[in-house]
């Protein structure tokens, strides 16, 4: 009679790991709350971060064993790209899709872009806006962080009607629960961020949905388990725990609608999401026009061809700089190795 060979023991029993408040931070949460952490033997404390910037550098620093993160933010650590190099790796997949490009009611107003089924329409629409106005004011767009998918959505929206991201917009950065107030304020005209802050700003009126993450790069992975090279070598018995414990997360989730219930009212409790989700009745996971992903076949599997499009742009950022774009250390961001060996695919 065969036996099934349980798996060793984590070497870490507590550790700490990042997020910042997303809906696509849910697997961290699910993970915590509902048990699936603890039973692969981690007490886990998810700490609340509130720009990229900043959890990526505790995680450098081995203040956090890892994090949520931005699924180009691993591949940027490695090449030393807005900071030293610190190798670094994706075990695993959080999310896909997720993302929104909001526009200010007036911009929306003044120019006519809106949502349609095909996200040229809004882009072009203020792009005639722009040619229109002939220079007088620049828009100012935000994204979440320079080497991310936000970034990099915007810059193509931007792109499908001619839009001179350099000369014609102003681009900058802000974190995710900043958008909102920022757009209120009128100290931005748009931003792209992951939801639930676009959904937010059209729930209280200071913008409109005109595109989606979806529409311009369908499923692509949003964000990613990160840690350390170093970490992941040191702890490979609690980094397999790990994604065992978010891929149960994953499952449990795609169980029944209740559990997508449950899961939202997790969310919004006071140490994650808190009145940022009050507008949400649920996770309103894959629904038109967003489709955010947190479980289905394959979702959850790195890959490097599933790098594919932010890789092209963080390979252009770094030839405009004289250097090339190392594709074995792509191939060790993106590695499925680890989640394969943890889940026995």
């Amino acid at each position: 009679m065969s036996t099934t060979a349980m798996p060793p023991s984590p070497e870490l029993e507590r550790l700490t790991l990042g997020f910042i408040p997303l809906l696509d931070a849910a697997l961290l949460i699910i993970a915590r709350e509902r048990g699936f952490f603890a039973e692969q033997g981690l007490e886990v404390s998810l700490s609340r971060e509130n720009a990229w910037s900043t959890l990526r550098d505790k995680v450098a620093a081995g203040l956090l064993d890892g994090a949520q993160m931005l699924a180009p933010l691993p591949l940027a650590m490695s090449l030393g790209l807005g900071r030293a190099p610190c190798d670094a790796r994706a075990p695993i997949i959080l999310s896909r899709n997720g993302n929104t490009l909001t526009l200010s009611e007036t911009l929306c107003r003044d120019s006519g872009a809106a949502l349609g089924e095909d996200p040229a329409m809004g882009a072009r629409a203020l792009g005639d806006w722009l040619r229109r106005q002939a220079g007088e004011r620049r828009p100012r767009l935000a994204m979440v962080y320079p080497f991310s998918c936000q970034h990099y959505l915007l810059r193509e929206w931007l792109s499908l009607a001619g839009i001179d991201a350099e000369r014609e917009v102003e681009l900058i950065a802000l974190p995710p629960p900043r958008m909102v107030e920022a757009l209120q304020e009128g100290r931005i005209d748009g931003f792209c961020a992951g939801e639930p802050w676009g959904t937010l700003a059209r729930h209280r009126g200071a913008g409109r949905l005109v595109a989606t993450g979806a529409q311009l790069w369908p499923d692509h992975p949003e964000k990613v388990l990160g840690v350390t090279g170093s970490w992941a070598r040191r702890y490979p018995a609690t980094q397999a725990a790990l994604i065992r414990a978010l891929a149960r997360a994953s499952t449990w989730l795609a169980e029944s609608p209740e559990h997508g219930r449950r899961a939202r009212d997790w969310l919004a409790l006071p140490p994650y999401l808190d009145r940022s989700i009050c507008h949400l009745d649920g996770l309103g996971l894959d629904r038109a026009p967003i489709h955010q992903r947190l479980h289905g076949e394959g979702v959850l599997r790195p890959t490097p061809a599933t790098a594919g499009r932010f890789a092209e742009h963080i390979g252009r950022h770094m030839r405009d700089h004289g250097r090339t774009l190392d594709q074995h250390t792509l191939e060790e961001c993106y590695s499925p190795v680890h989640f394969d060996a943890a889940t026995h695919h």
